[in-house]
């Protein structure tokens, strides 16, 4: 798992028929201390209450999917939940 900032929304007229109902999100990676890691990707919101600005934890490949109980599902990533706080101890 690793930390991701939700930075837009995608908004789609035909997708694949394992994302119907589902809402997609960009998100921006981030290292430990909150800093862009690397490009924005696209991530399935299996939580759906995620939005714009918030602090999210997301899964990558197959378990991406798992909380969809769906066989399978085009994704890459998927958003687990939601950060209230976040500190590392140095």
């Amino acid at each position: 798992m690793y930390i991701a900032k939700v930075v837009g929304t995608v908004v789609c007229s035909h997708k694949d028929e394992s994302l119907q109902g589902m809402k997609l999100l960009v998100v921006q990676p981030l290292k430990d201390d909150l800093t862009p890691k690397g490009k924005p990707l696209v991530a399935i919101d299996t939580i759906k209450s995620a939005g714009q600005g918030d602090l999210v934890y997301l899964a990558k490949s197959k378990e991406s999917s798992l909380p969809l109980s769906r066989e399978l599902v085009a994704s890459d990533a998927g958003i687990m939940g939601i950060i209230e706080d976040y500190y590392v101890k140095k």
